[in-house]
């Protein structure tokens, strides 16, 4: 029953991180966090690294927080929720910043529905160069409309 529990948990923290990205994303990122994440929406990066990084390092803390409590106390369930953010993290990641963005040359010739409706999706996000007037912040669950031809 416990590897039942764990796997569900792990599952929904996934779940749940989709909803978390698509609030920071609209209401912080897009909000009073926006000097952290305008570098993004420009064109022309000065550095590979950008500014809006920094919220990677933030859920990558809370993930390691969520370890430590499982390794140090009888919170079992820190195992499942933090490796539940980092599984969301590392998807994020390889979604968005690699096959998205191409900060690293890979899954160029990814062409199925799903890639093409997120692809799609995030070019719409990307087509507003401020922080107002957004839409599509989710990642990888992102509205049925960006998947029709």
């Amino acid at each position: 029953m416990h590897t039942v529990f764990w796997i569900l948990i792990f599952l929904g923290t996934y779940c749940f991180m989709e909803f978390m990205a698509w609030f920071t994303h609209k209401y912080i990122m897009h909000g009073f966090l926006w000097s952290l994440h305008k570098d993004h929406h420009k064109k022309d990066h000065n550095s590979w690294f950008e500014r809006n990084d920094a919220f990677f390092i933030f859920y990558a803390a809370v993930s390691i927080v969520f370890f430590l409590l499982w390794k140090h106390t009888s919170f079992w369930a820190g195992l499942p929720i933090g490796l539940g953010i980092f599984a969301y993290g590392l998807s994020y990641f390889m979604v968005h910043d690699i096959f998205i963005h191409q900060r690293f040359k890979l899954f160029r010739n990814a062409n199925n529905w799903y890639a093409k409706g997120v692809r799609r999706a995030h070019k719409m996000h990307h087509k507003h160069l401020g922080k107002e007037d957004g839409e599509c912040f989710g990642m990888l669950f992102v509205p049925f409309k960006y998947f029709k031809k």
